[in-house]
């Protein structure tokens, strides 16, 4: 399981009730297609831009009642309109998307967990509006869900990202700890990467930890659901603490014996 890149969307889950699986479908089809847009293929920043710039350009027609031009968006309207979803989430992934072809590094945690804001909470947002729960406290606890596993998704794919040319990790925590990029390039553990990473994943399960209580505060499939992917979330970090950020030669996936496990403590903390 990768906990990013929107697969933690439950997507066509069993757990989820059959009323909400379409909606979840489109929303899924829509943030996993602009996020391609900004990664996939050979396209230039302009043209990668221009885009997610047609996206905003579909939005704002439903924004404003004029029919979309494309069957995603047909399809996305329906659902927005269905379940009274908010439209600014969409426009904060689309924000997020643009960024990460424009922007590939990260002076600290804050500008970070800025992009987590818009990267990764609207997705959680649109979840507890289509659950019918949208209360300020819900929405904090779901937003600090959603970046823990944005960022435990940063910690698995250090080696990824930096391929695509991007670094996620804030600049002054690697000045710190005297981790530089050419350490990164060489796959290299050696000096204070390890403590380095144990303080990033200390930090990250505090804050997964933080959002945890809506687990149990959503019932039924709902908070199954949710407590699957928070359980999904503590259990990279526990593999990541146990390989001591040795994500090069033990990137954390999900086996089957973590799932089973995984639900038998689902069920037991609802």
């Amino acid at each position: 399981m990768s906990v990013g890149h929107y697969e933690n969307f439950p997507v066509a889950s069993v757990l989820l009730p059959r009323r909400l699986r379409h909606a979840v479908a489109v929303i899924y089809r829509f943030a996993r297609s602009a996020d391609d847009l900004a990664d996939e293929g050979a396209a230039n920043a302009d043209t990668r831009l221009a885009a997610l710039d047609a996206y905003r350009d579909e939005l704002h027609r439903i924004e404003s009642g004029s029919p979309p031009h494309t069957p995603l968006f047909v399809a996305l309207s329906g659902v927005i309109a269905q379940h009274q979803l908010p439209m600014q989430p969409f426009y904060d992934l689309l924000d997020a998307f643009s960024q990460d072809v424009v922007k590939t590094r990260y002076a600290n945690f804050g500008e970070v967990m800025d992009y987590c804001k818009r990267s990764a909470n609207p997705v959680g947002r649109l979840m507890l509006a289509l659950y019918g729960e949208t209360d300020a406290r819900s929405l904090a606890y779901s937003d600090a869900i959603c970046s823990s596993l944005q960022l435990i998704n940063f910690l698995q794919d250090v080696a990824i990202d930096y391929q695509k040319g991007r670094i996620y990790l804030a600049q002054d925590d690697m000045l710190k700890y005297k981790v530089d990029e050419a350490q990164i390039a060489r796959q290299d553990i050696g000096g204070l990467w390890q403590p380095f990473m144990l303080a990033q994943i200390e930090r990250t399960r505090k804050l997964l930890q933080a959002g945890a209580p809506l687990g149990k505060i959503l019932k039924g499939r709902i908070g199954l659901e949710l407590r699957m992917i928070i359980m999904g979330g503590a259990t990279i970090l526990e593999k990541l603490h146990h390989s001591r950020g040795d994500i090069y030669s033990q990137r954390p996936v999900l086996n089957t014996a973590d799932w089973l496990n995984m639900l038998y403590r689902a069920l037991r903390a609802k």
